[in-house]
């Protein structure tokens, strides 16, 4: 049966590897793992049998004490889809599923019956002791609960769940089958379910899942027949982050974050914009130069910078909120609040921001991740070690492999703010230009954005397709390497570090010229055009 499996993986290798391209280096898989099984930071079940299917009747005589691990599809083109997910997310877990992963959200063209509305579609991972008749039976109850009725075979519906996987079982009843029968011709349902897999072949449980799909290659080779990666984005699929009212498709094209600093010690432009018409003035700007995103931040997270409490903050922050939600502007564009306080957060969200950008990932309130799952906006987890006072010690400067040990930190953050509630679809990843990093970490970071996803992608090919916001503006290492002591005049430098970020990977990008950011995202934008075209 090893040897089976060895063959098995030896095959899969590089269908994964056509799915990532040149991402996934030749060395990153290797099927000795199999020796020293379950390594990876969300374990199988030890009751799991690898490489081998089970039967539903094999799996109701072992008994049903031990947590079998569940993938459940997720589908709404009725009413206000996103809200429907986050309900039945929550129902789901009331019903005895603990989540531990999510998928990316895709708007997808209906199939079967094409005259009605787009559909949401996404997926779970997760654990139950339910067996599978109880967790079908509990499913329906949360579909009907909803709001779903009896109505034509692939019509519209509010929402839509179903089984996809169980444990490493196979199961043909008069009422479920799984795995389900039509995975292999559903994009929709197979684009989330590659997202909660890894490709570093160290989970038992995904091995065996692989087995199931009856295809030598496993889900990637029949996600690859149906096009892969290179249907994303189109009018079949494409991945969306929930902000606002809107579903932003961020791989169309490049988003601008402009910076409004309402502190008198940020290390650009302290002091500049800390009265109310000043800052409402400055964010005018921003917005007529191409900015998408305002991101308003009234606490400085520069090195050694003062720490300030909630209170302090919200001070700062709540004139300049209440004005500037306000302002015409402002239509179709988007405010976020820099700061790593659940109560700042939370006061910034209800009075109108979009989304929380926190520069400590979690670590230094850990109750935003909460915060940030009960208020349901996208959220920006930052790479950095320790606090702006401690940041650029010498021991938070400590590197093997920069990029490697950056993926693998933000991936934890990844994890503990899925595992407080915040899907994958609504979490954005900042490595951290500047922040716990020498020059040379910075230059290594922005040119292999490519890498930190490679390296993600080991752990939850998800969490590697995730927007990456890139944040180089007017840094001292620009500063060092053009020889400009005044950070206003490291503009054209600033474009140089974002231009190469987003050949590279970049979603967003957060400057404070936003007329020179607007247009190196434009020029970038038109050269992956090109390239597309080229292909």
């Amino acid at each position: 049966m090893l040897l089976h499996a060895k063959k098995s993986l030896k095959k899969m290798y590089p269908v994964a590897k056509n799915y990532f391209g040149a991402l996934l280096p030749s060395h990153s898989f290797s099927v000795s793992d199999l020796v020293h099984p379950l390594r990876s930071s969300n374990r199988a079940s030890r009751h799991a049998i690898p490489f081998k299917a089970r039967s539903f009747t094999q799996c109701s005589l072992e008994g049903r004490a031990a947590d079998q691990e569940i993938v459940i599809a997720m589908g709404s083109n009725v009413g206000d889809r996103v809200s429907t997910f986050d309900r039945a997310l929550q129902l789901m877990k009331s019903s005895g599923v603990s989540i531990t992963r999510h998928a990316n959200l895709y708007e997808t063209a209906p199939a079967y019956v094409t005259d009605q509305p787009r559909f949401l579609n996404s997926a779970i991972r997760g654990t139950t002791r339910l067996d599978p008749h109880e967790l079908l039976k509990k499913l329906k109850e949360i579909e009907k609960e909803i709001g779903r009725t009896s109505g034509i075979r692939y019509g519209p519906r509010p929402i839509d769940l179903d089984i996809l996987l169980y444990g490493n079982s196979q199961i043909n009843s008069e009422t479920l089958i799984v795995p389900h029968e039509r995975i292999h011709e559903r994009p929709f349902v197979l684009a989330p379910l590659v997202d909660l897999l890894g490709v570093s072949g160290d989970d038992g449980t995904e091995t065996s899942w692989h087995s199931l799909s009856k295809c030598s290659g496993g889900f990637f080779e029949l996600w690859n027949k149906l096009g892969g990666e290179s249907i994303i984005g189109t009018e079949c699929i494409k991945r969306v982050l929930p902000i606002g009212n809107c579903l932003l498709d961020w791989c169309e094209r490049t988003l601008v974050m402009g910076v409004l600093n309402l502190t008198p010690d940020s290390f650009s432009d302290g002091g500049k914009f800390q009265q109310v018409e000043a800052a409402i003035s400055q964010a005018k700007l921003l917005i007529s130069e191409g900015a998408d995103i305002i991101d308003i931040g009234a606490q400085s997270t520069r090195p050694f910078a003062k720490r300030l409490s909630p209170n302090e903050e919200l001070e700062r922050l709540i004139p300049v909120l209440d004005v500037i939600t306000k302002i015409p502007e402002m239509e179709g564009k988007f405010l976020s609040v820099d700061t790593f306080y659940a109560e700042v957060a939370s006061e910034a969200v209800k009075r109108g921001v979009h989304m929380i950008n926190d520069v400590s990932g979690g670590q230094l309130d850990p109750k935003i991740l909460k915060v940030a799952a009960e208020l349901r906006v996208p959220y920006v987890a930052m790479h950095m070690r320790g606090d702006p006072s401690t940041m650029q010690s010498e021991q938070n400067l400590q590197y093997d492999d920069v990029c490697k040990e950056v993926a693998s930190e933000l991936y934890a953050h990844v994890r503990e703010a899925e595992l407080s509630g915040i899907p994958l679809w609504r979490i954005i990843l900042d490595p951290g230009i500047g922040f716990s990093k020498k020059s040379k970490h910075n230059l290594e970071v922005i040119m292999g954005l490519k890498s930190i996803r490679r390296e993600m992608g080991k752990m939850s090919i998800g969490a590697s397709h995730v927007p990456i916001l890139l944040g180089p503006s007017r840094k001292r290492f620009l500063g060092e390497i053009c020889n400009r002591a005044d950070p206003v005049e490291r503009d054209v430098a600033t474009v140089a570090a974002v231009t190469a970020g987003i050949l590279n990977g970049a979603n967003i990008v957060r400057v404070h010229n936003a007329a020179y950011g607007a247009d190196a995202a434009k020029v970038c934008d038109a050269l992956h055009k090109g390239k597309r075209w080229e292909d």
